[in-house]
C-alpha cells in the first residue's frame, strides 16, 4: 500500500489507477476507482471529486474512455421522475494492444544479440505499458534462453554508432570472439597484439536474431559486416566517413538497405553475382524466404525447377551447401566448381 497521499495528487493517482488496473476488457466504475484510491493510495475522495478529475483527464486528451448510461430516478420529496446520466466503465486506451506487446516481447526473448539482464529490463518496461492483467500472463511467455551475449556495451555501441552515422564519422573498435574455453576474447593478430578495427559505419540491421553493423574497413574497398554484440571499446573518430557510393560493386549508388539485406541473406561480405540454380520444387518457398521475390523460375518439370537470382555470392554458396543434394549450381562456373569441390572434400571425411 502507498503512503497517505495529499489531495493535490488525486488526479495523478486516478490516472495511475487507470494505467495499472484498466483496459478495454477491464473497466472501472467511479466506486471501484474510489475503493482503489483507499486501498492502494491511502486516499479518500467523494464521488463528485472523482468524477471531476476523470472529466479533466478526458478533456486533457489522455485517452480515457467511458460509457454513459441513462437512468431514471424519482425525487424522494416530490416523487417527480427525472432522467440523468451516469458515467461509468472508465478505462485507459493503450498505445499498444496486448497482442502487439506480446509480439515485441517475443522479439526480445528470441533475439540473441541482447545481454540477458538488459533484455529482462526491456521486457519489464514493455510490461509496464499495459495493465496488471497483461503482466499476470507474462509467465506464459517462453523464458529467455541462456545462450545469449554477455557484452554489456551493446546499447552504448548503438548510441555511438548512431552518432557516428549522423555526423559522417569513422569509428574504431575491438572485436570479440569465442574460443574453446567458451569465453569471449579480444581478437588478436598473429603476433598476439590486439587487433583494432577502423571502419566507416553505414547502417545497423537485424538478421536471424543477430544485430549487424554494415560498414567499410579502412584497408578494403568493399562492404563488411560485423556483429554488433561482439564489438567493444568503440570510439567515434574525428575522421570523415568514406561515402558508400565509392566502394567496389556499388555502381556509385548510396546504400539501399532493403536491397542489401535481400542479397546478403547470411550477412556475408563477398561480392554479388547472377546465379542460376537447379532446385527441387519443394525448395521454392525456402528460396523465396531467403532471397525475396526477385527470382526468375523456369524449366519446371517433375524433377525440379531452374531459379535465377542476383545475390551475394557467398550467400548463394551457403544456400547450395545447406540444401545439398537438392540444389545444383549451374552458373557461374567458378561458383559451381567451388561448391562441387567443397562437397567432394566433405564426402572424403566420411570415407
Amino acid at each position: 500500500m502507498y503512503a497517505k497521499q495529499p489531495k493535490k495528487l488525486l488526479i495523478v493517482n486516478i490516472l495511475d489507477i487507470l494505467r495499472r488496473y484498466s483496459d478495454e476488457n477491464h473497466r472501472l466504475s467511479q466506486r471501484e476507482i474510489g475503493d482503489l484510491l483507499r486501498s492502494r493510495y491511502g486516499m479518500t475522495a467523494d464521488r463528485k471529486a472523482i468524477k471531476r478529475n476523470l472529466m479533466d483527464l478526458v478533456e486533457f486528451g489522455l485517452g480515457v474512455e467511458y460509457t454513459e448510461i441513462a437512468r431514471t430516478t424519482s425525487d424522494p420529496r416530490t416523487g417527480e421522475l427525472a432522467e440523468n446520466t451516469i458515467l461509468t466503465e472508465f478505462y485507459l486506451v493503450r498505445e499498444f494492444t496486448d497482442g502487439e506487446l506480446r509480439l515485441l516481447i517475443d522479439g526480445l526473448l528470441f533475439s540473441r544479440h541482447l545481454p540477458h539482464s538488459q533484455c529482462r529490463e526491456l521486457v519489464e518496461k514493455l510490461e509496464e505499458l499495459s495493465s496488471v492483467y497483461f503482466r499476470s500472463r507474462v509467465g506464459h511467455i517462453a523464458p529467455m534462453p541462456e545462450d545469449r551475449t554477455d557484452n554489456r556495451q551493446l546499447f552504448l555501441n548503438i548510441e555511438l554508432l548512431d552518432e557516428a552515422i549522423c555526423r559522417n564519422r569513422k569509428v574504431s573498435f575491438h572485436y570479440l570472439e569465442y574460443r574453446t574455453d567458451k569465453q569471449q576474447h579480444l581478437r588478436t593478430r598473429s603476433d598476439g597484439s590486439v587487433r583494432e578495427y577502423v571502419v566507416t559505419p553505414y547502417q545497423m540491421a537485424a538478421r536471424e536474431g543477430k544485430y549487424y553493423l554494415i560498414c567499410n574497413h579502412d584497408s578494403h574497398d568493399n562492404v563488411a559486416n560485423y556483429r554488433l554484440d561482439r564489438i567493444c571499446d568503440l570510439e567515434v573518430l574525428n575522421e570523415s566517413a568514406r561515402p558508400f557510393s565509392s566502394l567496389t560493386g556499388t555502381d556509385g549508388r548510396p546504400l539501399d538497405l532493403a536491397e542489401y539485406m535481400r542479397r546478403h541473406v547470411y550477412m556475408y561480405a563477398s561480392g554479388d553475382c547472377r546465379a542460376r540454380l537447379r532446385i527441387a520444387s519443394f525448395l521454392v518457398s525456402d528460396m523465396i524466404d531467403l532471397f525475396g521475390m526477385d527470382i526468375a523460375f523456369s524449366d519446371e518439370d517433375d524433377n525440379g525447377v531452374t531459379a535465377t537470382v542476383f545475390a551475394n555470392e557467398m550467400s548463394v554458396e551457403q544456400f547450395a551447401k545447406s540444401f545439398a543434394p537438392h540444389v545444383t549450381v549451374l552458373e557461374p562456373e567458378d561458383l559451381r566448381d567451388r561448391v562441387k569441390g567443397m562437397l567432394e572434400r566433405a564426402l572424403e571425411g566420411y570415407q
